[in-house]
């Protein structure tokens, strides 16, 4: 007696696995190639599919690639926010399942525009996935981890384009390619369904992606061999490697200044113009707590170079609470305070509750004496060194807010951060991984100074030149190349992700005008 199995379970099963096999394109297993074909069995699996069945198969393919790809979130909530195993999971899956809703609503438009229409799955595709993946980025305060392009950082060819197109540009491409895959699959079945199905349009779109695959590699070579102009910056990183739950603790906090003192007069005696301490690695309020910053002042005019750290700052004083801000500072070769940046996107639960009056009965996770507030100016410093800004933590994995502090100029960037609440989990290189797009779409070299690591040096093209491992403490120190270029991406933003909204909206009224007539 043979088992019959629905071919609804089929499709979810094939969804899973696309999804599966897109966790294993990230850091730290980091099979990129596997990228250009994962989303094939996802994309077969909606052909032929009622629209119900095929935002299920969307939440089938979303869940396992965001849990695989997000499952370290679970590590600080449990570890550092008090909030059981079983619990923390609970959360993340949550979060998962929001995240999935996107893959779902991709799902539907691709299911009904594939049976509805004559467009090859290597244009409706594409264009889908683009506008969602942008719309995530930005909706609700934004969640653009797990971006398909993200996974290709170690491509530098390829990705070589995101200074004209964003990291949605990779993105593009790749699902580009998994379509035409899926299309020679599909042929069969789309002339069975409609007897007069053009096979010009399958081979006018396998030409354009053709040109666009051997348009990127020439892109990509030329700006790779590239010369470009600047001067070489030498800069010192301390990764102080702290514990997190004892960062704060008074017993500690001498032990935690001493460390970053120690380690920088051996950093000074490489006469780097620059010393990098990484996010709020001051374990006190810098200029409220007088005595300790005098102390660090003194000390700092001893390592004869600049000195940018995080600190967090306090704004004001309100019922008995402080006003707190996420900031970064730098010293000059004097002591002098020469800049000041508020972190301006904060960690949604991290250091603010969203939509605090529905949600008035959540705490942040990292419970203190104090509210942080966002900072809302874009400053840059400018030095004799050259201009740059301070992405604080994950600031830098989002393209457009990094953009807009180099709209008119620019040499390089830094970014400060402290990823120990993420433990040993694939977070932290994932993290790192994303630094590389924001070097390639604004054509800067980023310097990257983390508590326990990752820290960093990449240049404009991407290039990791070095980097620290997790959970050492160390002192990277390196030239870096300072770069003014003012990319495409630079000027003019996302007009590529713009595009295919404009195409998305058209292809969605055409389909809500035939289903009226229908």
């Amino acid at each position: 007696m043979s088992i019959k199995i629905p071919n609804n379970f089929k499709n979810y099963v094939l969804a899973s696995i696309s999804g599966l096999l897109l966790v294993l394109c990230f850091p730290t297993i980091d099979l990129f190639g596997l990228a250009w074909i994962a989303l094939v069995p996802f994309l077969l699996s909606l052909y032929d599919r009622k629209p119900g069945q095929a935002f299920k198969g969307g939440l089938f393919f979303g869940i396992p690639y965001f849990f695989g790809t997000l499952y370290w979130i679970y590590y600080s909530i449990n570890h550092y926010g008090g909030v059981p195993l079983v619990a923390s999971i609970a959360i993340v899956s949550l979060l998962c399942f929001y995240l999935s809703l996107y893959t779902g609503f991709f799902a539907l438009l691709f299911s009904i525009t594939i049976k509805t229409t004559k467009l090859p799955a290597l244009f409706i595709a594409p264009v889908f996935w683009v506008v969602l993946e942008f719309l995530r980025s930005y909706l609700f305060t934004g969640f653009p981890w797990s971006s398909i392009g993200y996974s290709q950082y170690k491509f530098l060819t390829v990705i070589q384009i995101a200074d004209i197109t964003g990291i949605y540009g990779v993105s593009f491409l790749i699902v580009a390619v998994n379509g035409a895959i899926a299309d020679i699959f599909l042929i069969k079945k789309r002339i069975r369904d409609m007897p007069l199905f053009p096979l010009s349009q399958i081979v006018i779109g396998f030409s354009l992606v053709l040109l666009f695959i051997i348009s990127t590699f020439i892109y990509g070579h030329w700006r790779l061999g590239e010369e470009r102009c600047g001067k070489q910056l030498s800069v010192s990183i301390i990764q102080g490697n702290i514990e997190q739950d004892k960062k704060w603790e008074p017993a500690y906090q001498g032990a935690v200044i001493e460390t970053y003192k120690d380690l920088s007069l051996k950093a000074a005696s490489s006469s780097p113009l620059i010393i990098i301490w990484p996010e709020t690695a001051a374990p006190f309020f810098f200029k409220t707590d007088v005595e300790y910053t005098k102390n660090l002042v003194d000390f700092q005019k001893q390592l004869n170079s600049y000195l940018l750290f995080g600190s967090v700052l306090i704004k004001s004083k309100t019922d008995e609470r402080y006003v707190l801000s996420n900031s970064a500072v730098l010293l000059d070769k004097a002591g002098k305070i020469t800049y000041i940046y508020d972190k301006i996107h904060l960690v949604p639960f991290g250091e603010y509750v969203p939509l605090q009056k529905v949600l008035f009965f959540v705490d942040k996770l990292v419970v203190g004496i104090g509210d942080y507030t966002r900072g809302d100016h874009y400053y840059r410093a400018e030095t004799p060194l050259g201009d740059f800004a301070t992405l604080i933590c994950y600031e830098i994995i989002f393209p457009g807010l990094v953009r807009k502090f180099y709209s008119n100029g620019g040499d390089f960037i830094v970014n400060i951060t402290n990823d120990a609440w993420f433990g040993r989990t694939t977070g932290p290189y994932q993290h790192f991984s994303m630094a590389v797009f924001r070097a390639v779409e604004n054509r800067k070299p980023v310097i990257r100074a983390a508590n326990t690591g990752i820290s960093g040096f990449i240049d404009s093209n991407g290039r990791i030149i070095s980097k620290t491992d997790l959970f050492q403490q160390e002192i990277l120190t390196g030239d870096i190349k300072t770069d003014s270029t003012r990319s495409f991406y630079v000027r003019y933003g996302d007009l590529f992700s713009y595009i295919w909204i404009v195409f998305s909206i058209i292809l969605i009224t055409n389909l809500l005008g035939k289903a009226r007539r229908g």
